[in-house]
Formats: structure tokens, sequence, C-alpha cells
């Protein structure tokens, strides 16, 4: 894919992270091709109510889609896993599509590129952690397990609140701590769950400990995009090939 401007000759994508979210752009940043023109928008919501927040950000999500203007991407990531979990795949796909038709370009949630990522490696069991309060961790268990997907385990971490904020203050360490006190072992994929997490540092950790695929929801995501665009760093996974999903924790951690 090209365009008509000085950056981006592989491809324009946009990254659409909540409001108070820190960690997607530089993750993301991490993880895009340098021919990858990045750019993003801020989903907004209730400051307050965090679950009436999660449906905001899907119901305000053309007010941040005009953000891009008159740029034309080549694909969006609806960078909030939460949003799909609490209001269901079905309802988020129809107002994607809907918005997709109005703009011009495909949009994917973090949520829809996970499931993706794990049917091309062949996984239907996995070790899910997703550090979230109770109500929102049981919404995450609920969803997979209606998705298809067997969980050999489940966990995350306390976060001392019942809104979602304090994932913005987890740290990498903490994260791979937590993740090796889960029983992993008859997984067949490792899902670290939540675009607020620092996911990246861990990652490469985690595969080392383990020895098993380990997906997060921006790593999934990143790839996710670039696959609709035809980017070639999103060759099939599962084949060595693939820069995100193979390559990318090995490519880190060495």
């Amino acid at each position: 894919m090209s365009n008509d401007f000085e950056y981006g000759s592989g491809g324009i994508v946009g990254f659409a992270p909540p409001q108070s979210n820190p960690t997607v752009e530089p993750e993301m940043a991490t993880l895009m091709p340098s021919d990858v023109l990045t750019l993003t928008t801020r989903l907004r919501g209730d400051p307050t109510d965090t679950r009436k927040r999660f449906g905001d950000y899907l119901f305000n999500l053309a007010d941040s889609l005009d953000g891009f203007g008159a740029i034309r991407l080549g694909a969006l990531g609806f960078a909030c896993t939460a949003t799909t979990y609490l209001l269901g795949e079905d309802k988020v796909r129809r107002k994607f599509e809907q918005l997709s038709r109005l703009y011009g370009y495909p949009i994917l949630s973090s949520a829809e590129a996970i499931e993706l990522a794990l049917t091309e490696l062949g996984a239907r069991r996995i070790a899910l952690f997703g550090p979230y309060p109770t109500w929102l961790q049981e919404a995450s268990f609920s969803y997979w397990s209606q998705a298809g997907f067997e969980l050999a385990a489940k966990g995350g971490i306390d976060l001392g609140s019942a809104d979602t904020l304090n994932i913005y203050k987890l740290r990498a360490a903490r994260i791979v701590e937590a993740v090796l006190r889960l029983e992993w072992q008859s997984a067949d994929a490792i899902v670290l769950t939540g675009t607020g997490a620092p996911t990246l540092r861990a990652i490469p950790d985690i595969v080392r400990a383990t020895g098993k695929p380990v997906l997060s929801s921006n790593l999934c995501l990143g790839w996710a995009v670039l696959r609709a665009i035809g980017h070639r760093a999103a060759l099939p996974v599962g084949a060595g090939q693939s820069v995100l999903i193979d390559g990318w924790p090995a490519r880190v951690a060495g």
C-alpha cells in the first residue's frame, strides 16, 4: 500500500486507545515497521463511571475517527479489549461495520485480533491473564469461554480498585511474576489481555520461562492491523515468518 505522503510507503494505520491509556502509543511505536505511518486518536467516555466509559468508547467512536480529518487510513485498531468483553462481539462488530462503510477502512478490535492470532496458531486451550478488577475479570473469562476457548488457567493482579485506571501503573516485571504463577503448563498459548498493561518487555521473559507462544492485546492488534493492509510483517503466524507474532519476542530478547 502506498500514499501521497512523505512517510508511510508501506501504508497508513490508526489506533484509538482509551483516553487515559499511556501504553498503546509507545508499544505500537515499537511494533510498527518503519515504513508504516502510525497515527492515533483518543477514545472518549465518562471519566467517573467505568462501565459506562467502556460503552462510550464504542458509541462515541465516530467522533474519535473524525480526529483523523481527511487522512485516509488503511485500517484502524480499536485499542480497548474491555469494551468487547462487556458489550459482546456482535454489538461491537455491527458498529464497526457501520463506521467502516462510512469512513472507508476496516476497524478491528483488540479482542478480535487476539482471536485471529490464536486461530492462526491453532491454539484452543489458553492460559488467560488480565490485570482487571473482579467484575471485568469475570467478563473476560466468560467472553473467551463463550468464544470456544478452553481456559487452562486464568488469573490477574489485584489493582486495589474497582476502576481500571491502576492498570496503567503496572510494570512488566510484576506482570511476569503474576503470569508465571498461573498453571500455564497445559495451555497451547498464554494470553495477556488489556491494552493498558505494559506487556512488550514482559513477553520475551515469559516465552523464555515457559516455551509457550505468548500473545497480548497490543501485540495482536498491531499484527492484525498490518494484516488488514497486507503488510509483509504480518505473514501467517506459526510458520516462523511473522515478524510480530513469531519473530518479535525472540528479536527483542536477542
